[in-house]
Order: C-alpha cells, then sequence, then structure tokens
C-alpha cells in the first residue's frame, strides 16, 4: 500500500513492486499481519514528525515468517509494514511469543513498547502507586492497564462508553470511568484522598485539563499523545504548588536515544506476554488492500484495542 500524496488515507493505493533483497544483517519477512496506529494515519496526512520521502509504505509493526529460515517473528519498523513483505534490520526481529496470534503479534511491539517507556523508563512506577489511563481502551491505553497492573499498580481507567469501561476493567484496571470535569473528586474519592502518582495521558485536549488535577504531591503526568486533535497548555504555577512533573514520552526516539535499553525493554514485555500478561485486544482485521479503511476506523474513536491488516 503505496502513499505517493500526503493528505488522506484515500491517498493509498495497491502497487505491485520488485521483491526487495535483503542486505547484510538483514532479513527478507514475508508478512502476514501489520498493525495500524494513529501514527499511521498523521504521517499519511503529513502531520507527523517524520516525513518520509514520497513514495513510501507506512506502518511500522509487522509479525510474519522470515523467508530465509521460516521463523516466526514480530517486529517494529519506521516505515514499510503496509505491504507482502518486507526488508527488516536482524536486530529488530523478535521470536512471537507463546500464546501470541500472528494477528495479535502485529498489534503488539509499539502498544508495549510505548507503556514500558511511559510507566518504567519515564515514569518510575513503583509497586502500590496509583496510575490514572487515558484513552484507556485504545491499543496503547489496554497495554497501559495491563502493564501497571502486572506492575502491582492500583489503576483508575477512562473510558468514553460503557463498553470502553469494561474493556479496561477485563484488561486489570481496578476502576473505570466516565471523563468529566469532576474527575479529580472521584479519583480523590478511589484513592483514599490520595490523588494519581502517574497520568498517562495519550489524548490531550479537555481530558489534560481535567486530569492534571487529580495528581498527588511529586506525581508524574505522561504526555504520550494528542488523540483529541487540542494540545493543551499548563498554568506552571501548578506544577509549583503540587511538586509534579510534566514529562514527555518519545517511546521510539527513548530507544533511539538510549540503544542499550532496547533489548532490555523488548525482553520484558515478551515476557510478560509469555506470561499471559500482555495480550493485546483486536478490535477488526481488514485485508491489506483496506488500509485507507483502517486508518479511518481510527478516527471513528469506536476502536477498543487494536486493527489490524492481514496479507
Amino acid at each position: 500500500m503505496v502513499c505517493r500524496t500526503l493528505g488522506s488515507p484515500e491517498g493509498l493505493a495497491t502497487e505491485t513492486i520488485e521483491l526487495p533483497e535483503p542486505g547484510p544483517d538483514e532479513a527478507l519477512v514475508r508478512i502476514s499481519h501489520a498493525g495500524v496506529n494513529f501514527p499511521d494515519k498523521l504521517v499519511v496526512e503529513g502531520n507527523y514528525q517524520h516525513k518520509p520521502e514520497l513514495p513510501f509504505v507506512p506502518g511500522r509493526e509487522i509479525a510474519g515468517t522470515v523467508a530465509a529460515t521460516g521463523q516466526t517473528v514480530m517486529a517494529s519498523v519506521n516505515f514499510g509494514g503496509f505491504a507482502e513483505a518486507a526488508v527488516v534490520p536482524l536486530r529488530a526481529l523478535r521470536p512471537v511469543p507463546e500464546g501470541l496470534s500472528m494477528a495479535q503479534a502485529a498489534a503488539f511491539p509499539v502498544a508495549t513498547n510505548t507503556a514500558y517507556v511511559a510507566l518504567v523508563e519515564r515514569g518510575d512506577l513503583s509497586a502500590g502507586e496509583v496510575v490514572l489511563v487515558l484513552g484507556a481502551a485504545g491499543g496503547v491505553g489496554l497495554a497501559t492497564v495491563q502493564l501497571a497492573t502486572a506492575l502491582g499498580a492500583t489503576v483508575i481507567a477512562i473510558g468514553s462508553s460503557e463498553a470502553k469501561r469494561q474493556a479496561a476493567l477485563a484488561a486489570g484496571a481496578d476502576h473505570a470511568l466516565e471523563p468529566g470535569t469532576d474527575l479529580k473528586e472521584r479519583v480523590l474519592a478511589l484513592s483514599g484522598g490520595h490523588g494519581a502518582d502517574i497520568v498517562f495521558d495519550p489524548v490531550g485536549g479537555d481530558a489534560f485539563d481535567a486530569a492534571i488535577r487529580t495528581l498527588a504531591w511529586d506525581g508524574r503526568y505522561l504526555v504520550v499523545g494528542f488523540a483529541a486533535g487540542r494540545i493543551p497548555t499548563l498554568r506552571i504555577n501548578r506544577a509549583l504548588i503540587k511538586g509534579i512533573s510534566v514529562i514527555g514520552v518519545r517511546a521510539g526516539e527513548h530507544v533511539r536515544q538510549n540503544t542499550e535499553r532496547g533489548p532490555i525493554i523488548r525482553a520484558a514485555v515478551d515476557a510478560l506476554a509469555a506470561a499471559g500478561k500482555l495480550t493485546p485486544r483486536l478490535h477488526a482485521e481488514l485485508p491489506l488492500a483496506q488500509a485507507s479503511d483502517a486508518l479511518r476506523l481510527l478516527d471513528s474513536r469506536a476502536v477498543i484495542g487494536k486493527v489490524v491488516l492481514a496479507t
């Protein structure tokens, strides 16, 4: 699925190209499934911080089979996932954890990496702390709920519908709440007056305005994204009064800047997957040719979990 013009998912078109040849320290992967992520939509629209040269193939996570060996693998890639095959650096290939289907494996690397970098690498989460997860029913949100639960946190999930709140509870959340301006009071009531030690926010907009007020003393606000569209602003006196930290989370860049952490993070989340503690929830599986439909589906705000493409 090739993008030749930026601006809309409709710009994607099916094309047949020559099968790529792997170079040194690379492998040709026959792709079974590709995960669909919000940044894929942004990059096709031209709104992402990384702007590849046109034309390009979007898609940043895959599962498939190494052509030369037959090994089943998953990988996070910069681009090229929305295709039947891709050349992938050997260092990026990971065995599919036991218990995950190929479709689930394609939905695993990006969300779990983001959750781990946010909570552990940047948020310094400790067992017993209170974690508030905004957008808790999205692919990254559910991974964060599962990871925080596995690490011993008390998890309060925010979901805009009953179905989303039920999904968060099924993923391990202790409580699930509707969004609202009275969020501070409800979080205080559920935490015995303590508040949230960590807020995980991939949403921004009005959700930020309410969630920043829920932080406990020395709390950490993890800025992950702005799915709501509006980039909010913070009155800096709030940081002073409560001693809070506002922390940016760019999971991919974190690993690029701290290369030694990549294998450690991958090993940690893969072990949790093998133990049944990190399992992607699939909302829909569409054929590769419907990549445009998959990206539009993300705009509907109805997705619970992840959308994947099958080749």
